[in-house]
């Protein structure tokens, strides 16, 4: 018996050992190529050092990133990494992270990954492979003689071994670097994206083979622009809009404006580390919307702000127009409307409602717009006194220009945060503002819902602060368009979602089919059945949630409206039980023991079984549900709400109309 102690701690040594060496070793002195393979061993990342580094990556030995270009180049000094490299040395480690997440998708997320760092002598390139994918990212640590450096371009290559099938959002506007970064996704092959002047905002997701995914993302975007990709004979090509050179202010919402750009893309610290290129990867699609890498590898945060950051919904009133009926005062930016906004929030339970565009004057965040009736200071008084919390809107350059006075003064009256509107850019500067705004709200105790902006890149693990993201082809578009809304529902959340969560703006109770919809500024509807904006709630990750429509229709259905009321925005664990990107998703979250259960589909009705084995073995659960009627293909606005006891093991059918939704929520019963 003792032999046999002796030789386990033997072993228990060597693998110790073993381990300290695979963390510090230095792999030869002069390498021309270097192959990385994920713990799972499914997937391998190959770099190759010569006139120009090249990466490739395969997955179960196909093919899904041909050898493809990488390299920066600086004005500084005229230097090229990635160019004439010549031979490598290597680090290599094997990492394992658990990380709290704050409002996030999941209470911890989790991963392990093997590393390698290829110096090349001042500078590095370190990546890294996950079993749910490939990251990497330059880091400059000594080869530059100067403490400041500028970077004229950045080329990541993303070619293909075929003409893959890809979907893509398609960059629009009279400048493609600076818009909303709202559009819907486009499938067609890659060949058709065309190598001239077309541009894709990230991410961008490429159909593999054997049903495989590839999803370009990146993360840690600071002081750096966002990448955009533009088509190569073989693939894709990374863009990034260069810095303005001159600006100008629209007069309609005081909005900067570019003018000129100049010839570089940053100007930056000669040792810093770039942002993370991620090629995420799944066998399954239900696997996308859960792939953590963005969030795992962006900048940790400093300091624990769960006690003054508290998500939840938000009752708004500029998508529904200040839309309030039946009232004795006429519904506007005004002292009155905000009151009956927040009797309506302190109603339902809500913790916030937000004063959107109108309010403040259009120069000036300090000073109220001239000629409304309203007094901010008693608003916010009224909301404390029942209970709620007000977030208030601003263009993002007007709050920049008297950031830390707005931020001291909005604070001390009891606002909760701002609305931070109109970034509409990615550039470094634009970049460089968003931190800047989100971490002086951040000193001040204030959240922030960042609209009009590029994707996000991990911002909300660094500055938990910042609760909420646009940059998603949302509700709002209905208000002067005719979207394909019911389609980009079941897209979305396989593709943006994996960089983030999203600020749809959902709840809309104007329901209408695809013949019966019609355009409307003042009394907008959605696409699709009432039961699915309420499923919308659990399918997309949003921890500040708008119930975008008025007071007026939530108060005349109030079993559906109390129903949003009770679900919540930030869970424990969230998992996708089915789903097929582009066509319908079944979202599961876990919250305090209670699952709730969203289910989407496009313009084709289905019956979906789920298995409810996820709820623990020997308990009862109390299920209430809201699910589409038997006419709601001709009613949209029509649904059943329904309460049952369930158990892990049983089966749950899921009946979904063309367009439609269903929401359930089980909890245990004590």
């Amino acid at each position: 018996d003792r032999r046999i102690i002796e030789v386990e701690m033997f072993t228990k040594y060597i693998k110790a050992s073993l381990a300290v060496l695979s963390f510090l070793v230095a792999v030869s002195c002069g390498v021309n190529e270097y192959s990385l393979e994920s713990p799972d061993g499914r997937t391998c990342v190959k770099v190759l050092s010569g006139e120009r580094l090249e990466y490739s990556i395969t997955h179960d030995g196909s093919v899904l990133i041909s050898p493809s270009a990488m390299e920066m180049e600086f004005v500084t000094e005229g230097k090229v990494l990635g160019r004439d490299s010549g031979k490598m040395r290597v680090r290599r480690r094997s990492v394992e992270e658990s990380v709290e997440a704050m409002f996030y998708r999941q209470a911890e997320v989790s991963g392990k990954c093997n590393e390698a760092v290829l110096s090349f002598g001042g500078w590095s390139l370190e990546i890294r492979a996950y079993d749910s994918g490939v990251a990497w990212r330059f880091v400059t640590d000594g080869c530059f003689a100067s403490d400041s450096v500028v970077v004229r371009g950045e080329t990541e290559e993303f070619n293909l071994p075929s003409d893959r099938m890809v979907w893509l959002s398609y960059s629009v506007g009279k400048d493609p670097y600076a818009n909303a970064f709202q559009n819907a996704y486009t499938h067609q092959r890659v060949s058709e994206f065309g190598t001239e002047s077309s541009l894709a905002f990230l991410p961008v997701a490429i159909e593999c083979d054997n049903g495989v995914k590839a999803v370009v993302c990146e993360s840690d975007l600071k002081s750096y622009p966002g990448m955009f990709l533009k088509g190569t004979e073989g693939g894709f090509k990374s863009e990034f809009a260069c810095l303005p050179d001159s600006c100008y202010i629209h007069p309609a919402r005081c909005q900067k404006k570019i003018a000129a750009r100049m010839d570089v893309i940053a100007k930056t610290s000669a040792r810093r580390t770039y942002p993370w290129r991620i090629v995420a990867i799944s066998d399954e699609d239900k696997e996308l919307p859960v792939n953590d890498l963005v969030y795992l590898l962006a900048e940790p945060r400093e300091g624990d702000p769960s006690e003054w950051v508290k998500p939840g919904l938000c009752a708004w009133e500029w998508w529904n127009d200040w839309g309030l009926t039946g009232v004795d005062f006429k519904p506007g930016v005004n002292t009155e409307t905000y009151f009956a906004y927040i009797d309506f929030a302190a109603r339902l339970g809500l913790p916030y409602i937000v004063m959107d565009e109108g309010w403040s004057a259009r120069d000036d965040i300090m000073s109220l717009r001239e000629g409304i009736d309203l007094d901010l200071v008693r608003v916010v008084e009224y909301a404390a006194s029942r209970g709620v919390g007000v977030f208030i809107w601003a263009v993002a350059n007007v709050l920049d220009d008297k950031l830390e006075e707005a931020a001291a003064y909005y604070s001390g009256i009891g606002v909760k945060g701002f609305k931070v509107d109109f970034f509409d850019r990615d550039d470094q500067e634009c970049v460089d503002m968003v931190y800047s705004i989100v971490e002086a709200l951040a000193r001040h105790k204030l959240m922030v819902d960042l609209h009009g902006i590029y994707k996000p890149t991990g911002l909300n693990r660094t500055y938990p602060n910042a609760v909420n993201f646009e940059g998603v082809y949302g509700l709002e578009e209905v208000k002067w368009a005719s979207p394909k809304s019911v389609e980009y529902d079941v897209t979305f959340p396989f593709i943006r979602q994996i960089q983030g969560p999203s600020d749809y703006t959902q709840g809309s109770y104007r329901n209408a089919t695809e013949e019966s919809f019609r355009i409307d500024w003042h009394n907008p509807m959605s696409k699709g059945t009432r039961a699915r904006q309420v499923a919308a709630y659990v399918v997309f990750d949003s921890p500040l949630a708008m119930m975008c429509d008025s007071p007026s229709l939530y108060l005349s259905d109030l079993p559906c409206s109390e129903f949003i009321a009770s679900l919540p925005t930030v869970f424990d664990h969230t998992e996708i039980l089915a789903g097929e990107l582009g066509s319908f998703i079944v979202t599961a979250r876990e919250k305090d023991g209670a699952w709730y259960i969203g289910a989407l589909t496009d313009w084709n009705s289905r019956e979906i079984e789920i298995s409810l084995d996820f709820l623990d073995a020997g308990r009862e659960y109390s299920l209430r549900s809201i699910e589409d009627s038997p006419d709601s293909d001709l009613s949209p606005e029509k649904y059943v709400i329904s309460e049952n006891t369930v158990a892990s093991g049983d089966t749950l059918a899921v009946p979904l109309a063309p367009g439609g939704g269903a929401c359930y929520v089980m909890a245990p019963i004590r």
